[in-house]
């Protein structure tokens, strides 16, 4: 505890980065008042949006209104959330591997990257044409006598614009938090929508074991409390597990000769991808729900995707996140580039022969460790079904017990610490932990 109170003073004395902490907790305290704002039209009272927030109390909509903190089942202005600009992510990352004019913007450095971000943006927009009508349409079959304006093209058109500018609004205090504030900003984003569902779903659970004292009551509480920490533990264990190759680099003078010889490391962790393959599936996962949604039927097929409880859908969802995990690892370590560039530097992994056979040797060791890495990852997705199933848990509480949200979470913490402590360790002061420094273990979580 003095450790902390000690810390937090270092924190207050750099000018610099009290300032960028304060911003934060600004355009995050924005975004939370945002998530209240109801869509001008709609009665914002308990009972006008109870078909609405009842629909988001379990299934796949009880994640969507998770990431959304809320706003969805608030009927809220910021109802779509960050989840378009995440989608438009994922295809442009797609285009960037089939698309030659894509390819050779990510060749272009800054430039490109400007341009590839800004392509984004407007992606992001056709998206949200297309989905605010649909959440619209949902919202009218859930909630119709909410609705204090007629439903016709006037209303969807006005209201389209203002869930559209709500999204993209929130997308622009992500991206001044990452360049005014400490963190990714739509990472942290995407962290505080989940955080302010747990109060909620914690004292829901609460209550309800209280009440369902003949199949445990309190203990049953305590226990899951225990279990909720383990799965964190072992989802922080995850984030950091790491696998390294040794490569023994040479220097060469003239006549051929060598010396030096240090050992280097090239950091092939077992799960370079993080959560993005997980961010991936379940944004697939998506698309039929959004469908059921436009139609106003969740039942039959698209009903099984709809819960993600159900066979079908965790069926789907570990495929798709063992294929994602070999996708986005294949599109951010190239093999060949790497042994190009062990090469160019005279570096070499002893017992093999540099160029070609290097770019083998490497694709073999990431293939080895893709696997198990995704399976892992997939049973940390799914874990949220088997506590629904097995522990009796809520389906709102249980959301935080594995999936998107664990890892996020532990995450984008984990990265933000480490951008803490880099400020205090310029200034000398000393770190967040006793032994070691926190290392950035988020890597690409925060790179949507």
């Amino acid at each position: 505890m003095k450790k902390i109170i000690e810390t937090v003073k270092n924190i207050w004395r750099i000018e610099d980065l009290k300032t960028r902490i304060l911003i934060t907790l600004l355009f995050v305290a924005i975004y939370r008042f945002g998530s209240f704002i109801v869509l001008p039209g709609i009665d914002p009272g308990p009972s006008g949006l109870k078909g609405l927030q009842d629909q988001t109390n379990e299934g796949l909509m009880s994640l969507l209104n998770m990431f959304s903190g809320g706003a969805f089942s608030n009927a809220s202005v910021f109802a779509l959330g960050i989840m378009p600009y995440i989608s438009a992510s994922i295809v442009i990352q797609l285009l960037a591997v089939a698309v030659p004019y894509f390819q050779k913007m990510q060749r272009e450095g800054e430039s490109g990257r400007r341009k590839i971000n800004q392509y984004t943006r407007w992606l992001t927009i056709a998206i949200l044409v297309f989905q605010a009508p649909a959440y619209l349409i949902n919202l009218h079959n859930q909630v119709g006598g909410a609705f204090r304006v007629e439903m016709g093209i006037e209303f969807m058109i006005s209201s389209t614009i203002i869930l559209a500018a709500g999204s993209m609004f929130i997308l622009w205090l992500g991206e001044r938090i990452t360049d005014k504030g400490i963190g990714n900003g739509v990472s942290i984003i995407i962290m505080i929508g989940i955080i302010a569902r747990l109060p909620e779903s914690l004292g829901q659970e609460f209550l309800q074991s209280l009440s369902g004292s003949e199949n445990g009551g309190l203990v049953k509480f305590l226990f899951e409390i225990i279990v909720l920490l383990f799965v964190m533990a072992f989802a922080i264990l995850l984030v950091k597990a790491t696998r390294k190759v040794p490569v023994q680099y040479a220097k060469r003078i003239e006549g051929g000769k060598q010396y030096g010889g240090a050992r280097q490391y090239i950091p092939l962790k077992l799960f370079a991808a993080n959560v993005m393959p997980i961010i991936f599936a379940q944004a697939i996962m998506f698309i039929p729900l959004t469908i059921a949604s436009s139609l106003g039927n969740v039942d039959g097929f698209l009903g099984n995707f709809s819960n993600h409880t159900s066979i079908p859908y965790n069926v789907v969802l570990v495929i798709l996140i063992i294929a994602f995990t070999y996708f986005y690892t294949a599109i951010t370590l190239n093999p060949v580039q790497m042994a190009e560039d062990m090469k160019r530097n005279n570096g070499f992994i002893p017992g093999v022969k540099p160029g070609k056979p290097t770019a083998d040797y490497l694709d073999t060791v990431m293939s080895r460790l893709l696997f198990p890495g995704s399976l892992f990852i997939s049973v940390i997705a799914i874990l949220p079904a088997f506590a629904s199933g097995l522990l009796g848990i809520s389906s709102g509480f249980a959301q935080f017990f594995g999936g998107t949200s664990l890892l996020i979470l532990v995450g984008v913490v984990m990265d933000t610490l480490q951008q803490i402590e880099s400020h205090l360790l310029v200034r000398r002061y000393d770190g967040l932990l006793n032994s070691g420094h926190v290392r950035s273990q988020a890597g690409n979580i925060s790179a949507y």
